[in-house]
């Protein structure tokens, strides 16, 4: 079965790790922009990030066969320090018409501060003037509080949220990220996330409609494995193929085709 893991850090792995994934049957990534473990301190150090993750990454992929797509923003784990986010928000759009930047993202709060939120206003606004599709991170700590602030946000907005999709999902955020109508994301993550049970659990419960499920591989303890391991648990499961496909190939390609540059196709041809 071929596979597209919606969101992982390639930055962060070596090369063995495309060999492992693509051996495992991931043909397709999504990279979203994302703090690097120490705040970065000046705007350049950014746009040689967009670039790395435009560029060379995408090429890294392909030699092994994987098709790299990216997402640009400023994460929420940077935006407190406002006036740098604003000076890199300055210069980011230039970024948003490279084939392979499919989304704005990853977005949201993180200490859930007034900071974070202006920052996330401004970049959701960018996103849906690109014609962009949206990624969300919903917080660490706090998850429901931060996710429903986030919500307040997209509504108030008047944002479609058919093109955003909220990711990090938990059993504590699913039912207000489906009831409000947003592509839901699942990161199957040693420790701080989900395994690959409890996410196969919130399928079972909730359907395949709009949910994906990634890795979010990076520097922390974490496997680019993750999302054949969850097809692993559903099958022991007794899900379909059909609905596994769903899941791993048919929605991820669904929603960043609404970005205009995702030449995949859904289903097995």
């Amino acid at each position: 079965m071929r596979i597209f893991d919606p969101h992982s850090h390639m930055i962060s792995r070596i090369t063995d790790d495309y060999e492992k994934m693509a051996v495992a049957g991931i043909v397709a990534i999504t990279e979203p922009s994302f703090w690097l473990g120490e705040p970065r301190k000046y705007s350049g150090t950014f746009y040689d990030y967009f670039d790395h993750i435009t560029n060379f990454e995408r090429q890294r992929a392909a030699e092994y066969g994987i098709q790299h797509f990216c997402t640009i923003g400023v994460n929420p784990r940077e935006a407190n320090n406002t006036e740098l986010a604003k000076e890199v928000l300055e210069r980011m759009p230039e970024w948003f018409q490279h084939p392979s930047v499919v989304a704005v993202g990853e977005l949201g709060f993180d200490l859930i501060t007034d900071e974070e939120e202006l920052i996330l206003r401004k970049q959701l606004e960018m996103a849906f003037e690109a014609d962009l599709p949206v990624m969300i991170h919903t917080p660490h700590r706090n998850k429901l509080e931060g996710t429903e602030r986030t919500i307040r946000v997209i509504q108030d907005m008047k944002l479609d949220p058919a093109k955003i999709l909220m990711d990090h999902n938990t059993e504590e955020t699913i039912q207000v990220s489906k009831d409000n109508g947003f592509w839901c994301g699942h990161t199957v993550y040693p420790g701080t996330k989900l395994s690959p049970e409890r996410a196969t659990a919130i399928f079972q419960e909730q359907g395949a409609e709009m949910m994906l499920v990634n890795s979010s591989c990076d520097w922390g303890p974490s496997d680019p494995l993750s999302v054949p391991r969850t097809i692993w648990a559903m099958r022991r499961q007794g899900f379909t193929e059909e609905t596994i496909r769903k899941i791993v190939w048919d929605n991820p390609i669904d929603f960043y085709s609404l970005s205009g540059k995702v030449d995949l196709k859904p289903g097995w041809e």
